[in-house]
């Protein structure tokens, strides 16, 4: 743990008996205690500073002697046995394990918890927040409350997987969409398993739920903000319940295990319809499951809405009024590619355009758009459909990914014939995509010819606005950011997390692009199939803000911290 100032000043005010307290509650000796003190009359220091840096005492000491000195009750072991495990569940594992703390006791008007700070008001507050009673801490060693955690915590999960296999009887039916908080309590387990995993993948606002089958257990991860998060364990053996359970409400084969499957299930959640789309495919220990979670609502997608401002939303604005051409959006999977694609057919579907999309699978519907899923069971792929599309004589045409070859020449001629062509394209940046278009096969002066742009973005995590804390940028900070100096109408945030982000600190996602637009100085060098360094350097000479300065500038707005965007932006998107 770490001591902080309060509570060195704390020791200091009664440091008239602080060396009896070391003496009396610690290893601390004499001669050790003497030689501090000779420091502490030429330095200055704090008593307690000099002892920790000298390794004299261990940073809890600190605490054990403020408790004996201020009357609160210090316990050197938990008893697990009797704390009710029902009374964590408002309060996330990890957030308990990052603070030290955990809930002993409840009863109608306070809760007793054990806590190693004392003085961490933040974490008092939170819980006063959640359980809405009057805090009452007790201290305990990092170690004991640790270890503590991780067995009340087991406790909570194999309490719920109890229910699950004493009560495994239950009708596998399920006739349409129905709302799974409809779902009575007489229900069999599995099914309000299930039904409770999906609630709260929903409630915690997460796009993937991950159950993975290892050797001994099955763990449950969501994937929230574009980052996966543990959410429980539980044995192995109830794997195959929950498995068939999910399978059943995809209408897939529950007998069939060896073999990947795909699936959909339609569901309604307090009134709202949630489309999932299910895969399994076959592991080591039973079939691996993710369900993506795709909320239907009406609300139209706006291009300022997704993160999108300045300079590049104004281009954005430009290319959507074009007649013909390519628009390439480039980025990694889940990174919201399709998602900018339909803002951008949004802005371009008027009554006088006919808008075809092909797609696998369709993730949005949108009015006054014909819609084409993709099927490889009938041999119905993106090339043989966008061959067919020509025949409809559309305005626009909306390819949900270039993969191959044929492919990227039938969205070449397209638009070489009056079409303008949408797509997506796997690339790490914008610069990038001619030479993944040339791989492919593609003739360097169709390339030059018929693309418009190409746009790499990426997602990144936007800081809640209810708790985020300002400070003042390090030199570290600076050198990820690569600037000199913070400039003075901005202010740096950083996470620290509340009851209404589930205490991440992250509210919600924003995204990060880098437009490159094809121009008179862009198109040579791709007709000389120059490496994408060499296109980055002239863009950028054009204008192009790239990746790694739209996230800094995020970050100068408060929106987003600098650690996220370490995380999301790579190195190797910001060489030039």
């Amino acid at each position: 743990m770490r001591v902080s100032e309060h509570m060195l000043e704390k020791v200091e005010g009664q440091k008239e008996k602080i060396g009896e307290l070391l003496l009396q509650h610690t290893s601390l000796t004499q001669e050790q205690l003497s030689e501090a003190l000779h420091i502490q009359e030429e330095s200055g220091m704090l008593i307690g500073e000099i002892l920790l840096r000298k390794n004299y005492i261990h940073p809890h000491d600190i605490v054990t002697v403020i408790c004996h000195q201020v009357g609160i009750p210090y316990i050197n072991e938990i008893k697990v046995e009797e704390v009710d495990p029902n009374i964590t569940i408002d309060i996330p594992i990890n957030y308990a394990k990052s603070h030290e703390v955990l809930p002993l006791l409840e009863t109608e008007i306070s809760v007793t918890v054990a806590i190693s700070d004392p003085f961490n008001f933040d974490v008092i507050n939170d819980l006063q927040e959640i359980f809405k009673k009057e805090i009452l801490i007790a201290v305990a060693p990092p170690m004991r409350i640790q270890d503590a955690i991780n067995r009340v915590y087991e406790k909570a999960n194999r309490n719920l997987v109890d229910t699950i296999e004493d009560e495994f009887e239950e009708s596998l039916d399920l006739d349409g969409p129905i709302d799974i908080l409809d779902a009575g309590a007489d229900e069999a387990p599995v099914i309000r398993f299930v039904n409770s995993l999906i609630f709260r993948a929903v409630k915690e606002r997460a796009s993937d739920i991950h159950i993975e089958p290892f050797e001994k257990e099955t763990v449950y991860r969501f994937r929230i903000n574009r980052v996966m998060t543990e959410i429980m364990r539980q044995p192995i053996k109830t794997h195959a319940a929950v498995s068939a359970r999910i399978k059943v409400m995809a209408k897939l084969d529950i007998a069939e295990k060896r073999l990947p499957q795909d699936g959909r299930i339609p569901i309604k959640m307090a009134g709202k319809d949630i489309d999932i789309r299910l895969s399994t495919v076959p592991v080591q220990n039973g079939e691996r499951i993710v369900m993506r979670i795709l909320e239907k609502n009406n609300n139209v997608l706006q291009l300022e809405h997704l993160g999108f401002e300045g300079k590049t939303l104004r281009q954005l604005d430009e290319l959507s009024k074009r007649k013909h051409g390519i628009v390439y959006v480039s980025g990694p999977t889940g990174h919201g590619k399709t998602t900018t694609l339909f803002a951008m057919l949004e802005r371009i579907n008027t009554p006088d355009k006919m808008i075809i999309t092909v797609e696998d699978p369709v993730e949005y519907e949108i009015a006054g758009v014909s819609q084409i899923q993709v099927n490889h069971k009938i041999d119905l792929s993106f090339a043989k459909a966008l061959r067919s599309i020509l025949r409809q004589n559309p305005d626009v045409i909306m390819v949900g990914e270039t993969r191959d070859l044929e492919t990227a020449e039938m969205a070449v001629q397209a638009s070489l014939t009056g079409h303008f062509v949408l797509s997506t394209i796997h690339t790490n940046d914008a610069s990038s995509a001619p030479n993944r278009l040339i791989d492919m096969g593609v003739q360097p002066f169709l390339i030059a010819s018929s693309l418009a742009a190409v746009l790499a973005q990426r997602l990144i995590q936007t800081l809640c606005n209810d708790c985020k804390e300002p400070y003042t940028a390090t030199d570290l900070d600076l050198e990820h950011m690569g600037i000199d100096s913070i400039p003075p109408d901005a202010t740096m945030f950083k996470p620290k997390g509340c009851p209404k982000c589930n205490f991440r600190g992250y509210a919600g996602l924003t995204s990060v692009s880098e437009l490159l637009v094809i121009n008179d100085e862009i198109r040579p060098l791709i007709l000389q199939k120059a490496d994408a360094s060499a296109v980055k350097r002239q863009a950028m000479k054009s204008g192009m803000v790239t990746l790694r300065n739209a996230a800094v500038e995020k970050v100068l707005q408060g929106v987003t911290s600098v650690e996220e965007m370490v995380r999301a932006i790579n190195e190797e998107d910001e060489e030039t």
